[in-house]
């Protein structure tokens, strides 16, 4: 008889359920993980709601995975043994490309996505791939780590590689233009990272409320009054050492270039709907006041390792990240919370 498994399956755009479908098995080369478990991300709110160009339904989605080994397809000793806790990010790198000969993993031209291109994490047990085990982005999770605050490891490496590439550092003022989930752990990391002031600024009060545990030093309520007038009033009208823009606003864009001081950085973290990606910004602005604009996505291996370590060590508080917690039973109720935004971080042990 087929073992089976519960799991999640994504059928139509709003059409989702917790179904009883074929356990996987292990395929040679991979493993199979039981499945600690799986974060909720934005990007998967978007997949539920409308569906995902790289994702042909019905699927199983969830990237932001923990899991216990169960079985190896190993010929041979193997990196990981039954029994051993890992943290999986989803990316498998092609590692043909002159980005991954470079060591620029967050450039490959041929990337794919564990939840995308293999099913993902909203599932009792998941399959790991050999290209996953050979090139993607697993590690086994530190010790006295919770698997699920290692779950969430994946988000906070692409907060990390984008920081690094603003260089945020001493002394810096810091505006986060969005401060959901992601922007949230911008206002922290920037903080970790050295930055004097943080500006958290959204159009949602409940989102800026959300925030205040990550205590920035100024929140802007964009819905009821001009905030680049306001990031410039807060910094006597010098305006933001570095903007990040942590949502997929265009008009979020075009601020994020006026409120940024003269010689500033620009991180364009969000991306944008393809029909409103050319959203007007000023380039004059760019040109005289010498802005860099910088757009970052993805993350490399250093980067999610550092995530790891940083939670493990507590220098990134993950149970303030992650206020929620389901049972798969109970994955339309995370994410109806998710979608009104009462949620900052859910994660769901299957």
């Amino acid at each position: 008889m087929t073992a089976t498994m519960k799991a999640v399956i994504v059928r139509a755009p709003n059409d989702f359920a917790v179904e009883d479908v074929s356990r996987p098995e292990c395929p040679r080369g991979g493993l199979l993980l039981k499945v600690l478990a799986c974060g909720l991300c934005g990007s998967d709110l978007r997949t539920l709601c409308h569906g995902h160009h790289r994702v042909t339904l019905p699927w199983t989605i969830g990237h932001e995975i923990s899991g216990c080994v169960v079985e190896t397809g190993f010929s041979g000793a193997g990196p990981w043994k039954p029994g051993d806790m890992l943290a999986v990010g989803p990316l498998v790198f092609c590692g043909r490309c002159d980005f991954c000969f470079d060591g620029r993993y967050e450039l490959c031209d041929g990337y794919r996505e564990i939840a995308q291109h293999w099913p993902g994490g909203f599932a009792e047990y998941i399959a790991i791939a050999p290209e996953a085990v050979e090139r993607g982005v697993i590690q086994h999770i530190p010790a006295g780590l919770d698997p699920a605050i290692a779950a969430v490891a994946e988000p906070i490496s692409s907060c990390i590689h984008a920081q690094e590439q603003g260089q945020i550092g001493l002394g810096d003022t810091v505006a986060v233009i969005g401060v959901g989930p992601i922007g949230s752990m911008h206002l922290e990391l920037a903080r970790l990272r050295g930055a004097w002031r943080t500006l958290a600024i959204d159009i949602d009060v409940s989102r800026l409320k959300l925030c205040e545990d990550y205590a920035p030093d100024e929140v802007i309520d964009a819905a009821r009054t001009d905030a680049v007038a306001e990031v410039r009033r807060i910094t006597q009208g010098r305006g933001a050492d570095v903007v990040i823009t942590a949502n997929a606003s265009p008009a979020a864009q075009v601020q994020a270039v006026e409120m940024a001081r003269k010689g500033g950085r620009i991180l364009l973290f969000g991306g944008l709907p393809q029909d409103q990606a050319r959203p007007g910004i000023d380039t004059n602005l760019i040109h005289y006041n010498m802005l860099r604009v910088i757009g970052t996505t993805i993350f490399a291996p250093r980067h999610y390792a550092m995530a790891l370590h940083l939670l493990a060590g507590g220098r990134i508080d993950g149970q303030r990240f992650v206020t929620h917690r389901f049972g798969l039973a109970d994955f339309r109720q995370g994410v109806e919370l998710a979608m009104q935004g009462k949620v900052r971080k859910a994660v769901f042990i299957p």
